[in-house]
C-alpha cells in the first residue's frame, strides 16, 4: 500500500475531471453562478486488528506509525469521494471551501468529515 512514504491515497487518486475542488472561496479563472449548498462525506473508521497490533507495537518506539497513517488516509479519501458524489447529485461542477474535520467517536474509532460548498461555475 505504500511507496516511498506515500500511500495510494496521496498519489493523485482524488483528482476528478467532473468537479473542481478547492480550499479557497473561489475558483481562479471561473465565475460562480449559483451556490447549491453544503455538501459532505462522513466516514467512521477504526484500524483493523492487524493495524492496531502493529501500530500499538510501533507506538512504543515513537515516530510516524504508517499503519495509522494508512487508516487516516483511507478515511479522508472515502469521505472526499462521498462529498464529491453528494455535490454531483446536486448538479455542482465545483466545490469551494473544502475542509476536513476529525473527531474521536470513541476509543480507537474516528469520524472523518469532508465538507464544502457545492457551486455551479461558468466555463467549466
Amino acid at each position: 500500500m505504500t511507496w516511498q512514504g506515500d500511500t495510494v491515497y496521496r498519489t493523485g487518486v482524488e483528482r476528478n475531471a467532473d468537479v473542481i475542488v478547492t480550499t479557497g472561496t473561489e475558483v481562479p479563472g471561473y465565475r460562480i453562478l449559483r451556490c447549491l449548498g453544503i455538501v459532505r462525506g462522513i466516514v467512521v473508521r477504526a484500524p483493523t486488528i492487524g493495524q492496531g497490533l502493529v501500530g500499538g507495537l510501533r507506538s512504543i518506539l515513537g515516530g510516524n506509525i504508517q499503519e495509522y497513517v494508512d487508516v487516516c488516509e483511507a478515511a479522508r479519501h472515502d469521505a472526499y469521494v462521498q462529498m464529491l458524489a453528494h455535490s454531483q447529485h446536486l448538479g455542482a461542477n465545483a466545490v469551494v471551501g473544502l475542509r476536513y474535520d476529525a473527531t474521536e467517536f470513541m476509543a480507537g474509532v474516528t469520524e472523518v468529515l469532508a465538507y464544502g460548498t457545492a457551486v455551479q461555475i461558468e466555463g467549466a
